[in-house]
């Protein structure tokens, strides 16, 4: 595992995001992978920041998997959820 302070957790080496462990204020400075991670905007439990810059277009990393692609160039440390994220998940199951 990435080195990391007590504010986010890298959950697969290969992530390019990472999970707050608690609420993150904007402008809070933490440590990840031997840099600093200063965050961009508020970001609340369970939330994901960019570990690195994302491309628009680039596949988002949690646990190894793709959780969806970038839409917008997001910047290390910036949140990452609906605003410049789109889910690449398929549905598989059909009602009947």
């Amino acid at each position: 595992m990435a080195s990391s302070d007590a504010g986010v957790i890298v959950l697969g080496p290969d992530d390019n995001c990472v999970v707050a462990i608690r609420p993150l204020a904007a402008g809070e400075t933490l440590w990840l992978d031997d840099r600093a991670l200063h965050v961009a905007q508020p970001v609340g439990l369970g939330h994901k920041l960019a570990r690195r810059a994302i491309a628009p277009g680039e596949r988002v990393l949690k646990y190894g998997a793709p959780i969806g692609h970038a839409t917008v160039p997001i910047a290390r440390g910036e949140h990452i959820h609906l605003h410049n994220l789109a889910s690449d998940w398929i549905p598989t199951w059909q009602p009947r």
